[in-house]
């Protein structure tokens, strides 16, 4: 803005009889606490959100009742003002900071006029951990239900479903068309003896990936023709990088859509070397690729489903020669943490792009029925590899999968301990990270003789008397676990043959009452969820919608 347009601005902002939820004024006479500061940015972000604002406005220089200039001194170093910008990103989510700053040198005074974003379309902003918000003038925490309606707005507005109306069936790639038919044939045998009297039209709609003739974002993001991604109006691509220990580029390759065809010429450029383990009381070695093809295959897919295309940004595939890989795109992991998706063993609820989502599904890129995301741990898992680390941060996801044995007694305990369970390999692998662990998991890990050292300094340690069949875990009455999980699971069984297809709720209000009282509330659910994880790979329920079971 120019100096005229910044004084209309002003004189706008300054004839409204009162601050509302987008505006707020304040004096700022020498100076103004940060952190207020920060408070009012989330506040003002939210706001505009909600009211469907391009922008929200904090001006320091005028009086907040008479809206009278009295000017401000606030930051008079214009370095100083600039660098705001990088103060407040420093403390938001997703790093959001002011659209602009202006400074305007009235004869009443100094003004500053701060230029807010809108928060994006699906993420509340906070400012230091908390999400602020408005009631009428006055700075309050923003509310659940203001909270969830902006989460709720990246399912209510789908980018992949949109239809793009200038492409047709020829801006489709033919080799990727035929692929998604083999795939959709492999994952939808119900179709088998129809699908080949279908035409290209028709297997589309069928398929998902048009509706009603009309070529979808979905279509072109993972069947379109390199050149017809311009239609996209954004970067769809996959980069490979390899990169030395030292993090420097030694080769690299672009893979553009159609995206069934990029995920496996971007696995044939991992290089995927063999790695050997000799393992305890063996003179002979197993031999394993260092990434199992699944892993990365399920992780450049999900990248794929979870990538938010309006940033316009690479899904990257970085290979490290140190052994591990990184696995990244633009958009952040909708469920509430990575940790719950493992341990519940739930299909994922919500998904940034549910149309290219059920579409992938179809051509058989996606797990219908969740676990993908525990199958990769469990990967690692068997080959005494370190858990996969995710990183949600500056709206990112990044994974990282490492290709060899990092901490050898890890790697032993593992292996005489094939029964442990996966929240216990969890707790293992944070101690082989460094990673800080909780009073009670400390206890369990001294106890059982899996580390050595005092809390803040400790590490793994593996000696034979700590096996499986000596490993100290059991309920309040001295049972052994192996027994009370036995006696739940039946429980679990007769619950649902009875009641026919049952909800995780349900489950979960019969099995915790049973439970030790020494569990936390999110171990009961965790357990449970690995009660029916158990249950499920016995072949005995099967996950049927969204944590809904019934007898297989």
């Amino acid at each position: 803005m120019n100096e005229s347009e910044l004084k209309n601005k002003l004189n706008q902002l300054l004839a409204m009889k009162a601050e509302n939820e987008i505006v707020e004024f304040k004096e700022a006479n020498s100076g103004y606490d940060i952190k207020k500061l920060g408070k009012y940015f989330s506040a003002l972000c939210n706001e505009a959100n909600l009211l469907k604002k391009t922008s929200a406005w904090l001006v320091f220089g005028i009086e907040d009742k008479q809206h009278r200039i009295v000017g401000t001194k606030y930051r008079t170093n214009i370095a100083d003002l600039d660098n705001l910008k990088k103060e407040i990103a420093d403390k938001t989510s997703n790093r959001i900071t002011f659209i602009e700053i202006y400074e305007l040198n009235l004869a009443q005074g100094r003004v500053i006029l701060f230029r807010i974003p809108p928060a994006p379309k699906g993420l509340p902003i906070a400012f230091d951990g908390h999400y602020y918000g408005r009631d009428g003038e006055s700075l309050v925490a923003l509310n659940m239900e203001e909270i969830e309606r902006i989460r709720n707005q990246s399912n209510m507005e789908d980018w992949s479903v949109q239809i793009i109306p200038d492409a047709t069936i020829e801006d489709l790639d033919n080799s990727a068309i035929q692929k998604a038919i083999t795939e959709f044939e492999k994952r939808n045998p119900k179709y088998v003896s129809e699908l080949h009297n279908w035409d290209t039209a028709k297997f589309l709609d069928k398929a998902k990936l048009t509706i009603k003739g009309k070529i979808t974002s979905t279509a072109l993001i993972l069947l379109g023709k390199e050149e017809s991604e311009h239609f996209l109006g954004s970067s769809v691509k996959i980069r490979w990088n390899l990169r030395t220990i030292n993090n420097q580029d030694k080769s690299y390759e672009v893979f553009s859509i159609p995206l069934i065809l990029a995920v496996d010429k971007a696995y044939n450029s991992i290089r995927n070397l063999k790695y050997i383990y000799q393992k305890d009381g063996t003179i002979f070695p197993d031999e394993y690729l260092r990434y199992d093809p699944f892993t990365i295959r399920e992780l450049l897919n999900n990248a794929i489903a979870h990538q938010d295309y309006t940033k316009k940004g690479y899904i990257n595939v970085v290979e490290f020669e140190d052994d591990h890989l990184v696995i990244s795109n633009y958009g952040s992991f909708l469920p509430k943490s990575v940790e719950d998706v493992v341990l519940s063993d739930t299909p994922e609820e919500n998904y940034r792009n549910p149309f290219l989502v059920a579409a992938m599904k179809n051509l058989d890129m996606i797990e219908t029925q969740g676990g993908g995301i525990r199958k990769l741990f469990n990967f690692q898992r068997r080959r005494f590899f370190p858990m996969p680390d995710y990183v949600l941060s500056d709206g990112k996801c990044k994974v990282s999968i490492t290709g060899k044995i990092t901490d050898e007694s890890f790697a032993r305990i593992l292996n005489k301990n094939p029964d442990l369970s996966l929240e216990d390999v969890l707790l293992l692998d944070k101690v082989q990270k460094q990673k800080p662990i909780s009073t009670d998991e400390y206890k369990f890990l001294k106890k059982n003789k899996f580390i050595k050292g005092r809390k803040g300094n400790i590490s793994l340690s593996f000696n034979e008397s700590n096996s499986v069949h000596k490993i100290e875990k059991k309920d309040e009455g001295g049972t052994h676990k192996s027994v009370i999980d036995a006696q739940l699971k039946k429980i679990i069984l007769e619950y649902v043959k009875i009641n026919g297809q049952t909800k995780r709720n349900a489950i979960d209000n019969l099995i915790i009452p049973r439970l030790s009282d020494k569990l936390k509330e999110t171990q009961k659910k965790y357990k449970i969820g690995n009660l029916l994880s158990s249950l499920r790979n016995e072949g005995k329920i099967k996950v049927v919608a969204y944590a809904t079971w019934e007898v297989a």
